[in-house]
């Protein structure tokens, strides 16, 4: 089975082309960084424009890398999936008349994906053994999560951030300390060089909650910005170290006391900040002191992808309850679903 998806919730545009689920003939990923810098954060009307400007040309790159053109089109893609949501409506929008088109044109199959599930199912890309039931920690730019999954499509949503998500929160610090944009790859680098136990952040652990909250922390760095020279470079590797040790430590301990509290063997993660060394090293550490499998993506599939996207398409075909409705329209504030 071999699908077409496309991916343009935020400001990544990517197309993809797999096979079966797993093997990836091709994962185009256009970035928009460069545009949203200047702001210190995505701007929807201008991640919407150049979604315009990039989706036919990612496209088009997908299939050439998996030698398929528009002649052969028919022949070699049996579905389309796109993301609906949950992200920027205009951002939606684009990459759903995208994927519309050619299910129209080409009499395709089309599958609405929802982004958060693409998350989830990302470690299953390059593990075959992961499957469930395992915990999936889904930490972005715009989600911070903990769901179980007890099968494909079906879910217990545990707990969310209650106000920033956690890759939100390290753009907004990077913000405070003049950091370049987007804040979790600088903070993460510049945390190296820092010592953590110079600057004790507070844990934001709401206990008799699996819920988040990483706006406290973000406060504490304000206000400890204000008084401490960040012109000084220490200073600033320090604050660093102290900030991604907090959010690492919150995000370790909540996981846990899930795994704990469900008798669950596997921790999958998922979404952009799971590039961070420390947090990867963490629940690697944590996961080898509890016997758990850790299922950890490779950074490319960590980041907003369509590869992604077509392994969760793929467990909703495979699904003979699940019923295809070419009917997709863009829902920016998508919960998750069982299905």
């Amino acid at each position: 089975m071999k699908i077409l998806a496309i991916e343009t919730s935020c400001d990544e545009t990517s197309a993809a082309v797999t096979e079966n689920g797993r093997k990836i003939l091709s994962n185009v990923i256009s970035s928009q960084i460069p545009i949203h810098a200047k702001f210190n954060g995505v701007v929807p009307e201008l991640a919407s424009r150049a979604h315009i400007r990039n989706v036919n040309v990612v496209i088009e790159s997908a299939l050439k890398q998996a030698k398929i053109n528009f002649n052969n089109f028919s022949d070699n893609i049996d579905y389309i999936c796109c993301t609906y949501g949950p992200g920027l409506a205009g951002s939606l929008l684009v990459g759903i008349m995208a994927a519309k088109t050619l299910s129209y044109i080409y009499n395709k199959p089309l599958v609405g994906v929802n982004h958060i599930e693409g998350h989830m199912f990302s470690a299953v890309i390059e593990n075959k053994s992961l499957k469930p039931p395992f915990l999936s920690v889904i930490i972005s730019g715009g989600h911070t999560e903990l769901v179980i999954v007890d099968d494909y499509g079906k879910y217990q949503f545990l707990g969310g951030t209650r106000d920033d998500a956690c890759g939100e929160a390290f753009d907004k610090v990077a913000k405070i300390l003049g950091l370049s944009y987007p804040g979790g790859p600088v903070i993460d680098k510049l945390a190296d060089l820092g010592n953590p136990k110079a600057v004790n952040f507070t844990r934001p652990l709401l206990k008799g909650s699996w819920d988040f909250s990483f706006s406290g922390i973000k406060t504490a760095v304000l206000n400890y910005s204000k008084k401490a020279d960040i012109n000084n470079k220490q200073v600033v590797n320090d604050i660093c170290a102290g900030f991604r040790q907090a959010v690492a430590e919150t995000l370790v301990y909540k996981a846990f006391e899930a795994v704990d509290k469900y008798s669950l063997t596997s921790v999958a993660l998922g979404g952009g900040v799971s590039c961070n060394s420390l947090i990867r090293k963490m629940f690697k550490e944590r996961a080898a002191k509890n016997k758990v499998k850790i299922f950890i993506p490779s950074p490319v599939f960590c980041t907003d992808n369509a590869a992604m996207i077509a392994a969760a398409a793929y467990y909703k075909i495979s699904n003979k309850s699940y019923k295809i409705n070419n009917q997709i329209s863009p829902k920016p504030s998508l919960g998750l679903e069982n299905w």
